[in-house]
């Protein structure tokens, strides 16, 4: 199958295009800067100005699956009202152009599988959250559900869509874990604020295989939690990382340090969520890594 993917140039995108290009799948990036586009097997990449389907809009077929991840980073700065806009336009914008496509395809494609996060259900303390749950109030969860609603209508034209809602991606050379490491290795690590807040993760290998596995699946349809089975809280993160970096970790970094330092979206780390992958489990994926010590033991050791 044909496999287009916005984002593709990201922590997630690059790791998938990766892995479906050599499964043997026509795999295309869609990306404003081609050359970030490396020279993977199976893997090319077309022009996108990430508001219009203009230029990629003939790729689509009825073989075609759509991994829609495009959208600006919300941990690489504090969270201005500009910024705020930007990560919602960048999101939606992308999602909006996404099914302008769709509707102006001859041949609709198979598939849409459409980017989200478990910021949609917002901070809900100990509640073990499956998809069933109801959307949060706050920024993250507004910006998650625009997302999510900015592509509905492709479910009308008859293309089987199903929702990506994923937690915090654990690689070894990007996303979050370098820089959960970094106060460990200067032997500064500890737990955030009282460390009682739910940590939903997943190791970017699963997170690859449960969008293939989904991208596959004719059956996969409406929303699906991306994350480990086995959630943790941040202080028992804080001691598997310790151990397995052999450093200390009993520094903790104060809730209102983390405000004055970030603002608004120290929340995100001060308040978790205890997502659970159920309808993944349901659908039969089998995770490589459950639990996170070895997750982390994997990437670290």
């Amino acid at each position: 199958m044909r496999v287009v993917i916005t984002g593709g140039t990201g922590l997630i995108g690059s790791a998938l295009a990766r892995e479906l290009g050599g499964a043997g799948h026509d795999v295309v990036v869609l990306t404003r800067d081609a050359g970030k586009v490396g020279a993977l097997p199976g893997v090319r990449a077309a022009q996108w100005d990430g508001r219009t389907p203009a230029g990629w809009g003939p790729l689509l077929d009825a073989d075609t699956v759509i991994v829609h991840l495009a959208g600006e980073s919300i941990a690489s700065g504090r969270w201005t009202e500009d910024r705020k806009r930007r990560i919602r336009d960048s999101r939606v914008g992308s999602g909006k152009a996404i099914l302008q496509a769709i509707r102006e395809a001859a041949a609709k494609p198979r598939a849409l599988l459409q980017g989200s996060a478990v910021g949609y259900y917002g901070p809900r303390g100990d509640e073990v959250i499956k998809e069933d749950a109801a959307p949060g109030n706050d920024f993250l969860a507004d910006v998650c559900r625009e997302w999510e609603e900015s592509t509905a209508e492709v479910e009308t034209l008859g293309v089987r869509r199903a929702v990506l809602r994923t937690g915090v991606v654990l690689a070894r050379d990007g996303g979050a874990l370098p820089k959960m490491t970094l106060p460990f290795k200067m032997m500064a690590g500890g737990h955030l604020g009282n460390g009682r807040q739910w940590f939903p993760w997943i190791h970017l290998d699963d997170e690859v295989g449960a969008i293939r596995f989904l991208a596959e699946s004719p059956e996969a349809r409406g929303a699906f939690n991306l994350t480990a089975p086995n959630p943790v809280t941040n202080r028992e993160l804080t001691r598997i990382l310790a151990g397995v970096l052999h450093r200390p970790g009993f520094m903790p970094a104060p809730a209102f340090a983390l405000r004055l330092a970030l603002g608004e979206m120290a929340d995100m780390l001060l308040n978790g969520q205890r997502v659970v992958p159920s309808r993944l489990l349901e659908l039969g994926y089998r995770f490589k890594y459950p639990d996170a010590e070895p997750a982390l033991r994997s990437l670290l050791d």
